[in-house]
């Protein structure tokens, strides 16, 4: 018997950790193990101003956008972005939350 009610559940509202939605050894998760991030704040904090302009992006999101885009081969940033606003595992490597806009 064929079903046609494939779309129903689209709508509905779910609770869960963004975390449960990553598998345990994606290659995201073995990287962002692998690597301690805070190297990079020391690395650039000299070229942020504390008391002008506006609020930056952080500096390790800055860097992990094209490791995403050269580990997975994706062709331009522009791609990039669109794929980081479907994907999951982007969005948790990135520390993004699902519903957020992407930088």
């Amino acid at each position: 018997m064929m079903s046609k009610e494939v779309d129903k559940n689209r709508g509905q509202i779910q609770f869960f950790a963004m975390d449960d939605l990553v598998p345990q050894d994606h290659m995201l998760r073995l990287v962002d193990k692998a690597i301690d991030w805070s190297f990079i704040y020391d690395l650039v904090e000299d070229k942020y101003s504390q008391t002008t302009g506006r609020p930056s992006m952080d500096p390790v999101t800055l860097i992990k956008i094209p490791l995403i885009q050269y580990l997975y081969g994706i062709p331009s940033m522009r791609k990039t972005i669109k794929e980081i606003e479907v994907n999951v595992a982007y969005r948790w490597f990135l520390g993004l939350d699902l519903r957020g806009p992407v930088p």
